[in-house]
This record gives C-alpha cells, sequence and structure tokens, in this order.
C-alpha cells in the first residue's frame, strides 16, 4: 500500500528542501554516516533519505527522532517563540475587545415589574 503524498505549493516545497539541506548538514558537520543517524533514529535510511530531499511524505515524530539523534530537539522549542505576527493579531484583537468595552458600556437590566414593585416597598 503506498503512501500518498501531500500537494505543497512550490515555495512550501522549497522550504523543505531546505530543512532537508540543513538536516543533511547538520549530520555532515557531526562526520555521522546516513546509517549511524538512522540507527540511532530507530528509522531506515531510506526514510533519512527522504527528509533529507524534503519531501512531504514523513511524519513530525521521525523528524523528531532525527533532531534527537543529531541533538538538535531544543531547536523546537525556539519554533514560533518569536511569532511577532501573532503577538501583532493577538494585540491589535485585543485592542479592540477594551475598545469596544469603554465605548459601549453596559445597558442597564430590563427590570420586570415585580422586582420594580419589590424596590419600591424597600
Amino acid at each position: 500500500m503506498s503512501r500518498n503524498r501531500p500537494v505543497l505549493f512550490p515555495n512550501h516545497q522549497r522550504l523543505l528542501e531546505q530543512l532537508g539541506e540543513r538536516l543533511r548538514l547538520a549530520r555532515k558537520r557531526r562526520k555521522l554516516t546516513t546509517g549511524q543517524v538512522a540507527e540511532r533514529a530507530g528509522i531506515s535510511r531510506s526514510t533519512l533519505y527522504h527528509l533529507e530531499m524534503g519531501e512531504a511524505n514523513s511524519s513530525m515524530g521521525t523528524l523528531l527522532q532525527v533532531l534527537m539523534a543529531l541533538r538538535l530537539e531544543d531547536d523546537l522549542a525556539l519554533l514560533g517563540k518569536d511569532d511577532v505576527l501573532g503577538q501583532k493579531l493577538m494585540d491589535a484583537q485585543l485592542l479592540r475587545s477594551s475598545i469596544s468595552k469603554t465605548t459601549n458600556p453596559p445597558r442597564n437590566k430590563k427590570v420586570s415589574k415585580k422586582t420594580a414593585s419589590k424596590e419600591q416597598e424597600t
């Protein structure tokens, strides 16, 4: 049974290829063979080859295993850490929320006739 490959836009495919190239360079800088990294990661050499080629059919778990074999798993903690765009979007939403609260004060509750008559009695 063959796995379906996800269809990617060309710029997304290039990102995966660049990630694969960085994995390959990290392995070579450590003077490790594909066999050594695959064995440490508990995957086949062909799976490592596909990751290094930037193919999109590998799981995130497999990527994590390779990063751990290369001792790069701490780099995952940096992913999205300085999310400038996300912070700006959240701040803008928070500002809109606080502005609408100050410009639209809470409306008076509708008082039923029973409540109004009880308040007048006291």
